[in-house]
């Protein structure tokens, strides 16, 4: 006859297991927030998808992707740290929160200190302009800055993070 060997788990097993479960079922949404608007009524989420992507007359400025892609070590250390400190009792909504947060100050650092292609003539300096599809030219008010992404600093302002239950699309 065999003998079962019959596993137990510890109260902190236990209560690490739960912690990583409740862990999988959440997730960290890190950008813009769909509503905010500029003064002119421009939603902030286009400005920085415009920007992030490039369109036909801005150059790409992917502050998003070099936030994580230059960071990979920096991040991972820091989830590393976050690991350590779900085994050492943190709750995990605080934990999702570190992570939002420093996610949050790579974008901005990003937004803030990112070497890209300085802004055109026209948008430093400012100056009348041809519409293509309308014949009708308008001024354009200078920003005074070579510093791409930067005129108000509601676009760097603007980066938060929200706390979701993972797949939900809200």
């Amino acid at each position: 006859m065999g003998s079962k060997i019959k596993d137990k788990l510890t109260d902190d097993g236990v209560r690490f297991q739960k912690l990583l479960k409740e862990l999988a079922e959440k997730e960290v949404r890190v950008g813009f927030q769909k509503g905010l608007t500029y003064p002119d009524g421009t939603e902030v989420l286009d400005v920085a998808m415009w920007n992030e992507l490039g369109t036909e007359k801005i150059s790409s400025r992917p502050f998003l992707r070099n936030s994580v892609d230059e960071n990979k070590d920096k991040i991972t250390a820091f989830l590393h740290s976050k690991v350590k400190n779900i085994s050492q009792k943190a709750s995990v909504e605080s934990v999702l929160k570190d992570i939002g947060v420093f996610q949050k100050s790579l974008i901005q650092e990003k937004i803030r200190k990112g070497n890209f292609q300085p802004n055109a003539a026209i948008t430093i300096h400012g100056g009348w302009i041809h519409n293509k599809k309308t014949g009708k030219s308008f001024y354009v008010k200078g920003k005074k800055s070579k510093h791409p992404l930067i005129d108000t600093a509601l676009m760097r302002q603007s980066v938060n993070y929200v706390i979701k239950k993972k797949g939900s699309d809200k």
